[in-house]
């Protein structure tokens, strides 16, 4: 049986503050489980139901497991239905490697306050093999609950920071180029994209800010279809976004590595 203390320590952890303190994170589901476990998290504690013990006996193996009931699960789960199986990971220290965006892409997101699309864009970037992704400070905790949901698992494969914006482009070489999400950019589909360099993305309502876009070195839009229509929506979700550019970069460098084949 769980205990109160354990039961008020777990669910302080869904408070950003207390993740901090602790250094330790929430993830509930077999699969997110089992994937963050197999990254550069260290799994501190399981607390399941004794069926899914059962099915999962063979995985197991020397993890710390306290089997719980349905309803003490229902008291620490962050799910409307909750999971059979929570576990606590433990927050690593990572670091960005400027080698990155000299050779490769990186995500780079201006305020992004919604779990979802935070947890989505990290998803996205796992999808296209973008190795990392740079927050700014204001940018939604990337352990808060949703956001780890979100990501399903992709936490485990992309490293992720959070750091001043404008203090990284200040530090970077200029030849290094910065492409930036506007209304005012150049069709994303008739722009030339390097292989190398940023895709920032900008706050869900307010796009990128004023101090990061004069760091924009090419600005790039979404065009909408077709381009004489008069009425369309007056913005794409910050996540669908990211998917849509990352997908043409990569589709452009594929393009470009089988032309020097």
């Amino acid at each position: 049986m769980i205990s109160r203390n354990q039961i008020k320590f777990i669910n302080s952890l869904k408070q950003k503050k207390f993740r901090e303190q602790h250094r330790c994170f929430l993830a509930e589901g077999s699969k997110l489980v089992k994937e963050l476990s197999e990254g550069p998290f260290q799994l501190r504690q399981i607390f399941s139901t004794s069926d899914w013990v059962r099915q999962q006996s063979d995985w197991i193996g020397s993890f710390s497991v306290e089997q719980v009931s349905l309803s003490e699960m229902e008291r620490i789960s962050t799910l409307a239905s909750p999971s059979p199986v929570l576990a606590l990971f433990e927050i690593p220290d990572q670091t960005i490697t400027p080698a990155c965006w000299e050779n490769d892409l990186s995500l780079v997101v201006d305020d992004i306050r919604d779990p979802g699309n935070l947890g989505t864009i990290i998803r996205i970037a796992d999808w296209f093999g973008i190795p990392q992704v740079i927050c700014s400070p204001d940018t939604v905790d990337q352990y808060n609950p949703k956001v780890v949901q979100a990501a399903m698992g992709s936490h485990a494969r992309i490293a992720l920071i959070y750091q001043e914006i404008t203090e990284l482009f200040r530090d970077v070489r200029k030849e290094i180029p910065v492409y930036g999400l506007m209304l005012n950019g150049k069709n994303l589909y008739e722009a030339n994209l390097e292989k190398h360099g940023f895709i920032l993305i900008g706050n869900e309502a307010h796009g990128i800010s004023e101090a990061v876009s004069t760091f924009v070195t090419h600005k790039l839009t979404i065009p909408f279809y077709p381009a004489d229509r008069k009425g369309h929506a007056e913005s794409l979700n910050a996540a669908v976004a990211a998917g849509i550019v990352c997908a043409e970069f990569r589709i452009q460098n594929a393009r470009s590595e089988k032309r020097e084949v």
